[in-house]
């Protein structure tokens, strides 16, 4: 019993981690689909922003998209404010009285959370092209150029953007966190190459205004609207030259609330579009959004049942053994990671990965646990780093 459990435990990690990526890899190479961009194709667009107590950041996110590199008589902003009370309005209008192109301000009362925001800005917008932006995104001043580029092709139905953790300085970091992203960021481009990804960012991403669909309160947009274009016949694909720059969370149990409350927002999504999972009917997408983020977010289980069996087995020694050192490796890593951050000192990347490879399935149990018991998140509070 105990081997058997070992050896499928084994292969299903390497299959989640390493396998599936790897395979992906491949297919991309043998049956390549090239996105036909056109860096000259500017359509109208329409930047939309939720916003619940956001006055720390509120100004400088509109000042960055102030600042981009597209013609202003083809953009406007739209924020909704959730029902703050912290000013956040106030310095909407007052940046808004003298932006070069239209500010607007909608207010949300009582709150009803980032996706019944946005339905409402999808319905005021005039964009052909609908950008989500987070209260706090920083966008690189080309990144709207090269969203839009993918556009010109009419099989792109949405885009997103590349985000990379920076420290406070705004220089990139090289902790697990970023390892992670860098991960992540290279499978979106075999995805790409294969045809859509199963995963976009949030905070930068791109898709046309006659494909959006409104969503329940409870559901992710994120998450969702990307599923519901692949759905509607067309593509998602990833830009990498368009850049947003993020503050990594340097507190565990902010960043751990966080992954908490995205994964069982997105285990949500993934039960309501279920459909997609069904290779008979969805082909190669199917095996991706299974691969990527079904099995990912149940890669808890293989983990803790390969450390019950690599553990039992040791005293056999040859590779049971080496698997029972390795895993104790890994999480004593992860724990000093967790140590070394809870003291505020920078980490090391032998920490950091293990650390953070770590906190990432112990917030999959957590949202697994909080799926099972019928629980979902609508209201969110702003993210701090």
């Amino acid at each position: 019993m105990l081997v058997p459990m070992f050896w499928l435990s084994l292969l299903l990690l390497f299959y989640i981690y390493f396998g599936y990526p790897l395979l992906a890899s491949a297919f991309a190479r043998l049956w390549p689909k090239p996105v036909k961009a056109d860096i000259g194709y500017q359509p109208k667009v329409s930047i939309l922003i939720a916003a619940y107590n956001e006055a720390k950041d509120i100004e400088a996110t509109l000042h960055n998209k102030l600042a981009q590199d597209y013609p202003a008589e083809k953009l406007e902003v739209l924020v909704v404010s959730d029902e703050s009370d912290d000013g956040t309005d106030e310095i909407i209008d007052r940046v808004a009285s003298s932006a070069p192109f239209p500010i607007r301000l909608f207010r949300q009362v009582p709150r009803q959370g980032k996706t019944a925001g946005l339905n409402t800005l999808v319905r005021e917008s005039t964009g052909d092209i609908l950008l989500f932006s987070d209260a706090n995104s920083q966008w690189d001043r080309q990144a709207i150029k090269y969203l839009c580029s993918n556009f010109a092709d009419p099989e792109i139905g949405y885009v997103t953007g590349k985000m990379v953790y920076v420290n406070d300085d705004g220089s990139l970091i090289g902790d697990g966190c970023s390892a992670y992203m860098k991960y992540e960021n290279w499978l979106r481009e075999q995805e790409t190459a294969l045809g859509s990804v199963v995963g976009v960012d949030g905070g930068i991403d791109a898709m046309r205004k006659t494909l959006y669909q409104p969503l329940r309160a409870d559901q992710l947009p994120d998450f969702v609207q990307p599923l519901k274009v692949v759905e509607q016949g067309y593509r998602v694909v990833y830009e990498p030259q368009a850049l947003l720059k993020e503050e990594a969370l340097h507190d565990s149990s902010s960043e751990l609330s966080m992954r908490v409350r995205v994964s069982l927002r997105a285990l949500w999504a993934l039960k309501d579009m279920k459909h997609l999972m069904n290779p008979a009917t969805h082909g190669m997408y199917a095996i991706q959004l299974t691969s990527h983020k079904l099995l990912r977010y149940f890669a808890f289980v293989p983990l803790a049942l390969l450390t019950i069996a690599s553990l039992l087995l040791s005293p056999k020694g040859d590779i049971y053994l080496l698997a029972a050192i390795g895993l104790i490796f890994l999480y004593a890593f992860a724990w000093v990671g967790h140590s070394q951050e809870a003291a505020g000192r920078h980490l090391l990347i032998i920490y950091a990965v293990p650390y953070y490879f770590i906190l990432l399935n112990i917030a999959s149990l957590k949202a697994v646990k909080a799926f099972m018991k019928g629980e979902k998140k609508i209201i969110w509070n702003p993210r701090k780093g």
